[in-house]
């Protein structure tokens, strides 16, 4: 694989996106997707963010339970990768995204940052958080 890898922090309102460095050693938050009602539009710009950014691999948060079962978002979310998997050559991987938005939002009220404020920023931190435990995993 070559390129950064690009992690989607995937909502039904947002989706927070995060970026390897070069190396693909460290995760940095990039920006936050504000979803329009056309999930074909949503995958296909999503797509063309992450070529912008030079992706060789695309992770997806998996939204799984407490107990590591699926859920409803669990498939709504794999249902989305599908259409972003018939847009690009990329490969798309999941990566378990437990707990990641409330380690996001710990951080935020931890740094002082206001309620209404968080939702700019939660989701690619969230994303940055999905990233680095894939990328703690393949640089193990």
């Amino acid at each position: 694989m070559t390129g950064r890898i690009v992690a989607f922090d995937i909502g039904d309102k947002r989706v927070g996106v995060a970026v390897s460095d070069p190396f693909n050693m460290f995760a940095l938050p990039a920006e936050t997707y504000w979803r329009t009602k056309d999930a074909d539009a949503d995958a296909a710009n999503l797509v063309r963010i992450a070529e912008e950014k030079g992706a060789g691999r695309i992770v997806c948060g998996l939204p799984l339970n407490f107990d590591g079962s699926e859920s409803v978002q669990t498939e709504k979310t794999r249902r989305f990768a599908e259409r972003l998997r018939q847009k690009t050559q990329i490969e798309i991987v999941f990566e378990d995204e437990r707990f990641t938005t409330m380690e996001a939002e710990r951080v935020l009220i931890s740094g002082g940052v206001r309620r209404e404020n968080r939702k700019r920023t939660i989701d690619s931190i969230a994303a940055s958080y999905i990233l680095e435990g894939y990328l703690n995993k393949i640089n193990k």
